[in-house]
């Protein structure tokens, strides 16, 4: 739904219909249904039948109908399949033809959906309104997606039965029109009013302005902006300022980080206060706000399953008249008081909310995007601001990448085993292709192709949705809808891929499964594909750096726009060292250098009491360095934890409290207590690289003093990242580069990023390897890294006790 300033309220023909006729359970012991699995494929199949059809068949019309009420106008407006009538305008014999393409048997289906027949039914009205027809039909055309079989179901109606139904759909819908009319024009008015909540800090208003400018001109943004500079604040503020001039209809603010979708709730939160009124929603994941111990959908085993949607509509409302914020909180209150499924309500409260906080997820993986906003032919008047930018190079190759395991094939086919014949030769198909494969592969084999793979695949799918159809009450079901969904994701990625945007290859694992992977090595083109669906796009991260190797991954073209917000932090108050006598190669690691390193932490950070974070490239090598510094270098007064290879949430938490300084009982507590008082220890806290504790925590003031990194951060060689690094270089780009120099100094970058988060704060940042050194490093640099020293191990403690020195002098 969307306001503009004609004082329209819009809506599409299928969001119409999917929100007001729904009804009934949430079950997924129905595994399958008319629309799985044939997203990508239908759109093809559609232009195919229309092209089949004659001269008097209209393919793809663009129907609007406007209804008239006291202070607005309510638009319906949506696209039909086809119109079928003689001659230039409809007047007799007219036909309206919704086409759905599905994997279910055709033969088995005995009447269409309702909501498919409702969104055909919406089309009758306004064609038969509009040319003045006495009388309508519908035509419901399925095709399936393997076979291209077809079915048609019609039926024909009065124009007084069909405006009668339509009538009844629009008093049902009116109560939603009008609130989001009134709230529109509330919330513009604020939006107007409201002011920065801060007084700006240097650079600040440019980077705001700078935002609002790419928004106005509809444009992409790449904000590379160091910590400190208020970057959530200053794109949530120029956005909602852009709505307020009906630039947009709604802002999705991205993130990988529970963290900073905190930070992006206080923003709004802080807006609130100055008199801002918006409503945003944050999506929480269904682990984690289902109120079940264990997460079963359907109504013999959750009463909030059962019924749900025949009171999920006024659970909806009684929060959107009650509040603005809704978060986890809120709606877990509202959906136990309604009796419906937390998760669902939360997805729903997002067509009502100005703003939606959630997860990369929910906008680019093709698996559980929002379709109610970027479904296909969906396109929408959204803006995107994805924060921690930097994450979703890796996050987006990842949702694009598609596997597939031999192994999974042959264990499928043992439980159906005299369930389902249909089912068992389509697994040994199947089975055959990969073994065939397996037997050529010695190791690491790239493939040309997986075209007649995929062709069996697709096989496979129609038998497994055969079998989910009829036993879907079967315990052995639940491992077939796994395996469905591996190989529906294999075969939607396979349909999308680009030449140059994916390799193809095939491995033998080392827990000794084969496996056939479609590689994603650039997202760029499918990211661009859901980023067309809104008006304008803001990257930004604190090391977005460099940025044409974000901007190549990211979608990004010479027509966006770049800016690099200027640090707001004293660089005096960071001493930055690069050693030129260790290093983290490969034929380097040995016990002398481990001591090296070892040495070099302790020297560091026996300079200054205080809380230090030592980063490693891998669990081996830290725990090769943290021997060598426990046998030579660990005094009394120092103390050493270490970051765990799997670490449970509380783990976590406790790893992380070691360094909250403001939990400790301060000198004055101690002498009024009579205590006996201990000499503050040093806390070492030995992590890895790219790992839980190199980015999203924010330690502040004492809490992290120092943050060594040990080596560039490349990643370990290994057939895939070979794989990347010749795709890349094929393609004319830098490969080494690509595959693992950009990745790398991103994860550096992001661990030196752990010290100085505030104005106030002080710190060192010692960066152990060398290659720093190097003048392909250096261009890698932040600008507020100009300024940096020279170390070896000899030199080291004299230049950190010098820095410590000359920064309390100053004080």
């Amino acid at each position: 739904m969307t306001y503009n300033e004609r004082s329209d309220i819009s809506i599409s023909v299928r969001n119409l219909v999917e929100f007001i006729l729904r009804s009934g359970n949430i079950d997924n012991r129905r595994k399958s249904g008319p629309d799985t699995g044939a997203m990508l494929e239908g759109a093809r199949l559609h232009r195919m039948l229309q092209r089949r059809m004659g001269a008097d068949y209209h393919a793809e019309v663009m129907l609007r109908y406007r209804q008239g009420r006291e202070d607005y106008d309510i638009i319906i407006e949506g696209r039909a399949d086809g119109i079928i009538y003689q001659g230039d305008i409809p007047k007799e014999q007219v036909t309206i033809d919704e086409i759905k393409s599905t994997y279910q048997e055709l033969e088995k289906m005995t009447e269409p959906a309702p909501v498919h027949l409702a969104q055909a039914k919406v089309y009758a009205f306004i064609v038969a309104n509009e040319f003045n027809l006495r009388e309508i039909t519908v035509r419901m055309t399925y095709i399936h997606v393997e076979t291209q079989e077809i079915r048609y179901f019609h039926e024909t109606y009065t124009f007084v039965e069909i405006r009668n139904w339509f009538m009844d759909l629009m008093d049902r819908y009116v109560r939603w029109a009008d609130f989001e009319f009134h709230w529109k024009k509330t919330r513009n008015k604020t939006i107007k009013s409201v002011e920065f909540p801060f007084p700006y800090r240097e650079g600040q208003k440019e980077l705001v302005s700078h935002v609002y400018r790419t928004i106005y001109h509809g444009k992409r943004l790449f904000v590379e902006a160091p910590t400190g500079v208020g970057k959530t604040i200053s794109t949530v503020f120029p956005a909602i300022k852009a709505m307020g001039e009906g630039l947009a209809d709604r802002v999705f603010y991205l993130t990988a980080k529970t963290i900073t979708r905190t930070v992006a709730e206080g923003s709004i939160a802080l807006l609130r206060e100055k008199g801002l009124r918006y409503k945003s929603a944050v999506i929480t994941a269904k682990d984690k706000i289902c109120p079940n111990e264990e997460t079963v959908c359907n109504p013999a085993a959750c009463p909030y399953a059962n019924g749900h949607y025949d009171r999920i509509n006024d659970a909806i409302y009684d929060l959107l008249i009650h509040e603005d914020a809704f978060g986890r909180e809120v709606i877990e209150q509202y959906a136990k008081k309604h009796e419906v499924c937390p998760f669902e309500m939360g997805l729903d409260m997002t067509l009502f909310a100005d703003a939606v906080i959630c997860d990369y997820n929910y906008v680019f993986d093709p698996n559980v995007y929002l379709r109610r906003f970027f479904a296909e032919g969906e396109k929408g008047n959204s803006l995107f601001l994805i924060d921690e930018a930097h994450n979703l190079v890796d996050r987006a190759m990842e949702m694009y990448s598609a596997s597939i395991y031999k192994e999974h094939f042959m264990e499928v086919k043992r439980l159906v085993k005299g369930l389902d014949r249909h089912l068992e030769r389509a697994l040994e198909n199947v089975n055959k292709q990969l073994l065939q494969l397996k037997r050529e592969c010695e190791e690491f084999m790239v493939l040309e192709s997986v075209s007649s793979l995929v062709l069996t695949l697709s096989r496979l799918m129609t038998r497994m949705e055969e079998f989910l159809d009829r036993k879907d009450t079967l315990k052995e079901s639940d491992e077939v809808l796994e395996l469905y969904f591996e190989v529906r994701h294999f075969i939607n990625m396979y349909d999308n891929m680009g030449e140059e945007d994916y390799a193809i290859y095939c491995e033998h694992l080392e827990d000794r499964r084969f496996m056939v992977k479609l590689l994603c090595i650039n997202p760029s083109a499918s990211l661009r594909r859901c980023l067309d669906k809104g008006r304008s796009t803001v990257f930004f991260s604190a090391t977005l750096l460099p940025l044409h190797y974000f901007m190549d991954m990211l979608s990004g073209s010479r027509e966006d726009y770049t800016v690099y917000a200027k640090s707001i932090f004293d660089e005096r108050k960071r001493g930055l060292f690069i050693a030129k006598d260790v290093s983290s190669k490969y034929s380097r690691r040995n016990d002398a250098e481990y001591y090296r390193i070892a040495n070099y932490i302790y020297e560091i950070t026996r300079s200054k009491v205080g809380n230090y974070l030592v980063f490693f490239p891998s669990h081996s090598f830290l725990n090769c360095v943290y021997e060598k510094y426990c046998e030579s270098f660990l005094t009394e007064d120092t103390e050493c934890i270490l970051q765990k290879a799997a670490m449970s949430e509380t783990e976590r938490e406790a790893f992380l409290s070691k360094f909250d300084t403001e939990s400790r009982i301060d000198l004055d507590s101690i002498i009024s207590m009579e205590i006996e008082y201990e000499s503050p220890k040093t806390l070492i806290g030995f992590c890895v690289m790219g790992g839980i504790f190199s980015e999203g925590i924010d330690l502040k003031g004492d809490c992290l003093i120092g943050s060594i990194i040990v080596g560039t951060g490349i990643p370990m060689i290994c057939n895939e990242r070979e794989l990347l690094r010749s795709s890349y270089s094929m393609q004319g780009l830098n490969g080494f580069d690509y595959a693992y120099k950009y990745p790398g100094m991103n994860k550096v970058l992001q661990a030196a990023g752990r010290v100085i988060r505030t104005a106030e704060d002080v710190g060192v940042v010692a960066l152990l390897d060398e290659r720093f050194l190097e003048p392909s490093y250096k261009k890698m640099f932040p600008r507020e890294w100009s300024a940096y020293e020279i170390s070896s191990a000899y030199l080291i403690a004299e230049q950190v006790s010098e820095f410590w020195k000359d920064f309390e002098d100053t004080e």
